[in-house]
């Protein structure tokens, strides 16, 4: 139930800070209207201030377009050396994991699946002899509580 509160006071103050907006507007509307030669100040300041608000967005643009051109360069001069020296490590890792593959795990699966035989063979020609549960020697530990 906090949230009605906060909300209220919200669209309180938006409304508050419109009205005075209105009012602050109109008030200058009026003084500029009473007075012309106060308005011919104004307007004097502001184009000045526009000019000098121009020159600065004009310096800043022209930093950024060197700054771009600064990047570029770096892209291509050298992240795209690094990129490809990439590509090439992992063509080779590739074709290294492919020949280790070929020539050394596919023999070595290929052996155990023959000792594997093997071994089966001979646990099926040979089998062991289990000893009964009765001939094995009791557990050595700790006696019993009883």
């Amino acid at each position: 139930m906090e949230e009605r509160p906060k909300r209220a006071i919200t669209v309180v103050g938006i409304v508050v800070g419109v009205v005075l907006g209105l009012v602050a507007l109109g008030g200058g509307g009026y003084l500029l209207v009473t007075n012309p030669e106060t308005t011919a100040v104004l307007r004097d300041v502001f184009i000045i201030v526009l000019a000098l608000e121009s020159i600065v967005i004009g310096a800043l643009l022209s930093i950024l377009i060197i700054q771009i051109q600064n990047l570029t360069r770096l892209l291509q001069e050298e992240i795209k050396p690094i990129l490809d020296s990439t590509n090439e490590t992992v063509s080779t890792v590739r074709g290294t994991a492919a020949f280790v593959s070929e020539n050394v795990i596919s023999p070595m699966i290929e052996a155990a699946s023959y000792v594997s035989a093997v071994k089966k063979v001979f646990t099926l020609l040979f089998p062991r002899r289990r000893p009964h549960p009765e001939d094995q020697e009791p557990p050595h530990g700790p006696p019993a509580e009883g």
